[in-house]
């Protein structure tokens, strides 16, 4: 099944902030985890997941540092802001208040 990209769209940020509150990551970092959570559902790009990181870092929501990797290579690294654990609250009980509505809804076409 295809996922509605409107619909993924309006969730990447609450993702993104997902996958840094449980460590910090590189861009490239990130965007693996969500493939990878995303079990072929859906495939997130760059061209998804950088604009989103920068809208984040610009609200204040994550921090960006450069860092140098292991193998000598510098790489930007993003944390979770306490701003951004609190968004990331709110952006997930809404996102499991909306959820819960869906299959209301849904149950009451189906009964």
């Amino acid at each position: 099944m295809k996922f509605n990209k409107e619909l993924v769209g309006a969730s990447t940020g609450v993702l993104v902030l997902s996958v840094l509150a449980r460590e910090a990551s590189y861009g490239y970092q990130i965007i693996k985890r969500l493939n990878d959570e995303a079990e072929g559902l859906f495939t997130w790009q760059e061209g998804t997941v950088y604009p989103v990181l920068h809208k984040l870092e610009k609200e204040k929501l994550v921090r960006a540092q450069w860092q140098q990797a292991d193998t000598g290579r510098k790489r930007r690294y993003y944390y979770i802001t306490a701003k951004g654990r609190d968004a990331l609250t709110q952006g997930s009980q809404q996102w499991s208040d909306y959820h819960r509505m869906i299959v209301r809804l849904g149950e009451a076409t189906n009964g």
